[in-house]
């Protein structure tokens, strides 16, 4: 009763605050002052990191970072709790905030960072990156230095890195983690057994383009009538990708432009996969009532529904592996980028946690905090390790480098790992190598307060327009377009534009 309590009053004062804030945005923030003498390494500070690992295979990983880092900052105590999920986490953290009980640290997502900003909550993190300022042991010994290096900058995938300055005034308020993204699942052994090409664009150009994911989903459906050939897990994702790879207008973190959704270009796709729907080719999460990846390792011999791709988390990928049966799987998983608008200009999404940092009344815990996050986000051997464990991909590209031995005995574990891969026993570390191969196409969305509010809308004008039935075109296209007016009505309610 006294969570569901505090739960409430959270979203009162933040209510509150926005109601308050609202015309201001996000900008003229302060930069974060670092204290004239530094970090003082003769201070003993505790620090404490809000997260979402679970204990079984990410917390040990985590837990031997910090013994690492305590090597090079003994006076520096790190406490950390996993917060239930995503959500969960953002919620307390709201609860945590009217409280003046939050962590020092937090895993994010660039929406919870605009909802934490509606108070300001959140350290720019400009000032401590471009610092040149020497971090020296209790005898005058320099260990380390605050900012990050030029080549530690360059070491980013830069997708994951500019993720943290999407809030419309420049400035950096998290840093990357660990990123997921999207690819396309596809069963290998019966494309190559019916000599079906992996789709790398989605609409057909003419009779003879074979290698549309239109052309596939007709082609599978005619080999097999009973299959959904593709399965969409996000269909948010879905439709906010299909904004990037056309161009077309979506969300502006401007005042007064935040919602633009509502267009001719992103009708016109909703309306052709909608008949996509129609016919039998394609489901979405939401519409199955499950992950689409249900649908995708069935492999049952019943006449039951199975579908032969489907795009979801790169995280997921061994949830898109069939069981084994007795010593094989029964088919081989292929993982490939999703398919594209222009090929010279592909988007795929990025997800997975950023980390970002609350203000403190003591700028030495701002300094811990700092040097903590710096720690993990550029260690090549913590971030190799935590995505061997987790699923998710790297943030630097040195981890491909990072080298354990000498000699002889030298190897480089992550490395390895993709050397590994496979649609089989490996097909986790063959999503991280297709993930790592098409790092010059990630995109990220503007962050503002109501950018989820909208990415909600659009999961529900791909569902919605999905199940329009009939087949006169101008009655459809008027159905949709109310879909897409109600979807905008509600943000611009929400959110008073």
């Amino acid at each position: 009763m006294k969570k569901k309590f505090l739960m409430l009053f959270a979203m009162l004062v933040m209510a509150f605050v926005f109601v308050g804030c609202r015309n201001s945005g996000i900008g003229n923030r302060d930069a974060f002052q670092i204290p004239e003498g530094g970090f003082d390494t003769t201070q003993k500070i505790t620090i404490v990191f809000h997260h979402t690992m679970s204990a079984e295979n990410l917390q040990p990983v985590l837990n031997e970072a910090i013994t690492d880092f305590n090597k090079i900052y003994p006076n520096i105590e790190v406490k950390h709790e996993q917060i239930g999920n995503y959500d969960d986490l953002r919620d307390n953290n709201n609860t945590l905030l009217t409280q003046d009980l939050q962590p020092n640290l937090t895993y994010c997502y660039p929406d919870h960072v605009a909802l934490y900003n509606l108070a300001n909550a959140v350290v720019t993190l400009d000032s401590l990156i471009d610092s040149d300022m020497e971090v020296k042991d209790e005898n005058g010994n320099v260990i380390d230095r605050i900012g990050l290096t030029q080549a530690q900058k360059d070491d980013f995938i830069q997708a994951y890195y500019e993720e943290g300055r999407q809030f419309g005034d420049g400035k950096m308020y998290s840093l990357p983690f660990s990123k997921s993204t999207e690819v396309l699942y596809y069963n290998k052994t019966f494309f190559e057994a019916n000599g079906i090409q992996v789709p790398d664009h989605w609409f057909s150009t003419d009779e003879n383009d074979t290698t549309s994911m239109e052309y596939v989903c007709e082609q599978i459906k005619k080999i097999d009538s009973v299959s959904t050939p593709l399965g969409y897990d996000s269909a948010a994702n879905w439709f906010i990708t299909m904004t990037e790879q056309i161009g077309s207008p979506y969300t502006s973190s401007k005042e007064g432009e935040k919602f633009l959704f509502y267009n001719d270009q992103n009708i016109e796709f909703v309306t052709k996969f909608r008949d996509w729907y129609q016919k039998g080719w394609v489901t979405t999460q939401d519409l199955y009532g499950s992950y689409t990846s249900g649908l995708f390792i069935n492999t049952a011999d019943d006449g039951s529904a199975r579908s032969y791709m489907s795009i979801g988390s790169s995280a997921g990928a061994t949830h898109q592996r069939p069981k084994k049966d007795g010593n094989n799987y029964p088919f081989e998983v292929g993982i490939a980028t999703i398919p594209q608008m222009d090929a010279a200009n592909p988007k795929v999404i990025s997800q997975g946690p950023s980390v970002c940092i609350f203000n403190d009344k003591d700028p030495q815990k701002v300094l811990a905090s700092w040097l903590f996050l710096k720690y993990l986000i550029t260690s090549p051997k913590f971030q190799g390790g935590f995505s061997m464990a987790s699923g998710y991909v790297p943030v630097i590209k040195s981890v491909v480098d990072y080298t354990i031995g000498e000699g002889d005995d030298a190897y480089k574990p992550y490395q390895e790992f993709l050397d590994s891969a496979d649609g089989g026993d490996n097909v986790a570390a063959l999503s991280a190598k297709v993930c790592m191969e098409q790092e010059k196409a990630y995109y990220t969305s503007p962050a503002f307060n109501g950018s989820s509010t909208a990415r909600d809308q659009a999961n529900g004008i791909i569902n919605a327009s999905l199940c329009i039935n009939g087949t006169d075109a101008k009655a459809v296209e008027a159905e949709i377009r109310k879909i897409f007016q109600n979807a905008l009505n509600e943000c611009q309610f929400r959110y008073g534009e």
